[in-house]
C-alpha cells in the first residue's frame, strides 16, 4: 500500500481504516506508515516488529513524543469505511486512526526545521502495535524494554480518543480472582456437599456495600471502583459446586501504588484467597511539567481525569510526563457503529500544529 502522509487528514484517516490491523495483525499497515515516513526528509525511522519511530534530530530544548497504536479491536462489519454527512465510519475510526492519521499528517506537512516559523520542539513519532490485547504483547511496551531511548521525551501526548480534551494521568488497574472452595456431592442429596457457589454471596455482599472514594489531583477527579466482573462455577445441573471463582477489578487513583491498591483489595475481601491476575500502575496528571502546561494553554481546554488506563502510565513510568488528546469519543471505542467526526479531525490537526510551530 502506497500511503500518501499529505492527503487531507479526513481521507488519511480513512485510508488508515480501510487496511485492516486487528492486534496480531498489523504488518500491512506498519509496513505502509513505514514506508511513507521514510520518504519525509528530515526524519530517522526505526522499527521493532510492527511498532514504527520516527525522530528528529534539531537540537531542540525539548522534545515532544506524538504516540498512537495502530491496532484495532475484531472488525465487526465495519470495515471498509463509508462516510455519511460529516461522520467517518469503521472499525478504529475512533480508537484510534483518527489520532494516528492527525500524527502522521502532521509528520509530512510541519517544517521539520528549528527557527522562527519551525518546530517548538524536536519531535518523535511513535506508531505501535498490539495496545488491544494482553499487555505483555503490547508494543510500547517492548520498545520500552528494547530501545529505551527510542521513547525519550519531556512530553508525551497519546492520541487516544478523548473527545478533543485533555485527559490527564490515568487509573491503574487490578484484577484478583477470588478461589471458594467446596465439597461436591448430588444435588438430589446437598446437605451431604457444601456449595462453593453459595459462598461467592459474601464476596458479592461486600462489593455492593463498597462505598468507592474520589480524590483530586491537579484539579483533577478520579473516581476508583470495585466490581465484580467474572463468576466461574458449577459442574451439571444436579451436581452440588466444589469450586467457585469471582474475578473482581479495582479501578484505583494514580495515588495510589499498586502495593497500596492490592493491600485495600485484600482488606476488603479478607478472609479470601485472592490471585492476583493483573496489575498496572496509574499515572498521575504530571500538569506541573512545563510542556504539559505549555500544551494546556494552547488547547484552551481544562483537563480532567483519564477513566481507564492507557498507555500515559508506561511513559510515566520512565518519568516522562504523558496527556491523552485525540479527536475521537471514547464512548464509541469498540462498537459497531464506531464513528469520528470529521470536523473534529481536523479540529485536532490544527490545535497540535499551532502548538508544536513557533
Amino acid at each position: 500500500m502506497d500511503l500518501d502522509l499529505t492527503m487531507p487528514v479526513g481521507e488519511l484517516t480513512r485510508a488508515l481504516v480501510d487496511v485492516p490491523s486487528v492486534s496480531g495483525d498489523e504488518r500491512a499497515l506498519a509496513d505502509a506508515v513505514e514506508a511513507a515516513l521514510a520518504r519525509v526528509g528530515g526524519l530517522r525511522v526505526d522499527r521493532d516488529g510492527d511498532a514504527v519511530v520516527a525522530r528528529t534530530s534539531l537540537g531542540l530544548p525539548s522534545r515532544v513524543v506524538l504516540a498512537g497504536h495502530l491496532d484495532t479491536v475484531p472488525i465487526a462489519d465495519n470495515v471498509p469505511s463509508r462516510v455519511e454527512g460529516r461522520r467517518l465510519y469503521g472499525c478504529g475510526t475512533s480508537d484510534m486512526k483518527a489520532g494516528v492519521a492527525i500524527a502522521l499528517r502532521l509528520a509530512a506537512t510541519l517544517p521539520l526545521a528549528a527557527g522562527p516559523g519551525g518546530l517548538r520542539h524536536d519531535l518523535t513519532w511513535i506508531c505501535y502495535d498490539n495496545e488491544e490485547v494482553s499487555a505483555r504483547f503490547n508494543g510500547l511496551r517492548r520498545l520500552a524494554e528494547r530501545h529505551r531511548n527510542w521513547l525519550d521525551g519531556d512530553l508525551a501526548i497519546l492520541m487516544e480518543p478523548t473527545s478533543g480534551e485533555i485527559e490527564a494521568g490515568c487509573q491503574g488497574t487490578l484484577r484478583v480472582v477470588v478461589t471458594l472452595g467446596g465439597t461436591r456431592a448430588h444435588s438430589a442429596r446437598s446437605w451431604l456437599g457444601d456449595n462453593a457457589v453459595h459462598k461467592s454471596g459474601e464476596v458479592l455482599r461486600r462489593l455492593a456495600e463498597y462505598r468507592p472514594r474520589s480524590v483530586t489531583i491537579d484539579g483533577c477527579t478520579y473516581r476508583e471502583g470495585l466490581s465484580a466482573v467474572r463468576i466461574d462455577g458449577g459442574v451439571a445441573g444436579n451436581v452440588i459446586p466444589d469450586l467457585c471463582q469471582v474475578t473482581v477489578n479495582f479501578r484505583f487513583a494514580p495515588d495510589r501504588t499498586p502495593q497500596a491498591a492490592l493491600d485495600h483489595v485484600r482488606e476488603v475481601l479478607d478472609g479470601f484467597d485472592l490471585e492476583v491476575a493483573d496489575l498496572a500502575a496509574g499515572a498521575l496528571p504530571g500538569l506541573d511539567a512545563p510542556t504539559a502546561a505549555a500544551f494546556v494553554a494552547a488547547t484552551g481546554r481544562t483537563p480532567v481525569a483519564k477513566y481507564g488506563w492507557t498507555d500515559v502510565a508506561r511513559f510515566a513510568e520512565l518519568g516522562i510526563p504523558a496527556l491523552n488528546y485525540g479527536p475521537g469519543d471514547p464512548n464509541l471505542a469498540h462498537t459497531r457503529g464506531e464513528f469520528v467526526d470529521l470536523d473534529a479531525i481536523d479540529e485536532g490537526e490544527r490545535l497540535l500544529r499551532d502548538y508544536l510551530t513557533r
